[in-house]
């Protein structure tokens, strides 16, 4: 086939040979940790942590600050005012940030897979150009292939992605859309603006409450310590919940009652 193929009037198999064995060699090399392959375009300002792997055809803006041991991809991005934590990995054409007024900022251990687009503009009609947009990302995340995640679409809202959550191939998280811990959305699962999803909160909430693993306490006492916990008492389905069981308490409802009767409460 190379011998089929013409560069200008030079046959491909002579451009190649031409061609410096050691730079040929590095081009087609997979990186050692902290290196920058030669092809990549790193803004001198850009703040790289140790241990840092940048691969070929990469590009890391002015103001981008990259945590230890990250690893970009072949034909990864990373834009803007954006921040990623330490050995986080961006497969080959995934994209980070975007060159807009806000912030992009990953935690640790974060996965964004092949050709995922997070930080970027809204789609919002409402956003106005020039304003301030934000995304936060927590840690562990696994955000899978051709996944979009948009910034906020005003400056008092942030689209935030908490911790251990697992973002099949082809999903969508648009503007201001907050998601908890532990979550899974499988593949083509596509959110709106201003979506929240709590569940496993909520699922947590709901084992402490009904399958608590000290059964001396009586359900007064459960709902109480729920209230108290930090972690949970801030999120507001969990206290929509909670309220609601006191509520049903007050009116004497059978079905909530009934169970307070059975466990001696």
């Amino acid at each position: 086939m190379c011998a089929l193929v013409k560069v200008g009037s030079k046959r491909l198999s002579s451009v190649l040979s031409s061609l410096n064995s050691l730079s040929l060699r590095r081009f087609c090399s997979t990186l050692a940790p902290g290196s920058i392959h030669p092809t990549a375009i790193v803004h001198p300002n850009a703040v790289l942590g140790q241990g840092v792997s940048i691969g070929p055809f990469c590009t890391v803006g002015s103001t981008v600050k990259v945590g230890n041991g990250c690893q970009l991809y072949p034909g990864s991005h990373i834009f803007g005012n954006s921040e990623i934590g330490e050995r986080c990995v961006l497969m080959t054409g995934a994209v980070v940030g975007d060159d807009l007024p806000g912030r992009t900022l990953l935690g640790c251990n974060n996965i964004i897979g092949h050709h995922a687009v997070v930080g970027v503009k809204c789609q919002d009609l409402k956003y106005k150009s020039g304003d301030e947009c934000f995304l936060e990302v927590g840690d562990n995340n696994d955000i899978r292939e051709h996944t979009s995640i948009h910034r906020s679409s005003k400056s008092s809202d942030t689209t935030v992605i908490g911790n251990n959550n697992l973002i099949m191939g082809s999903c969508h998280i648009a503007h201001d859309c907050k998601i908890g811990n532990n979550i899974i959305f499988a593949n083509n699962t596509l959110l709106a603006g201003h979506v929240v999803v709590e569940i496993r909160s909520l699922q947590t909430a709901y084992q402490k409450i009904f399958m608590p693993a000290e059964i001396s306490k009586g359900f007064d006492e459960r709902l109480a310590d729920m209230e108290m916990r930090d972690e949970l008492a801030h999120i507001s389905v969990v206290c929509s919940m909670v309220q609601s069981i006191r509520d049903s308490f007050e009116g004497k409802r059978r079905g909530i009652c009934k169970f307070r009767h059975w466990n001696g409460s």
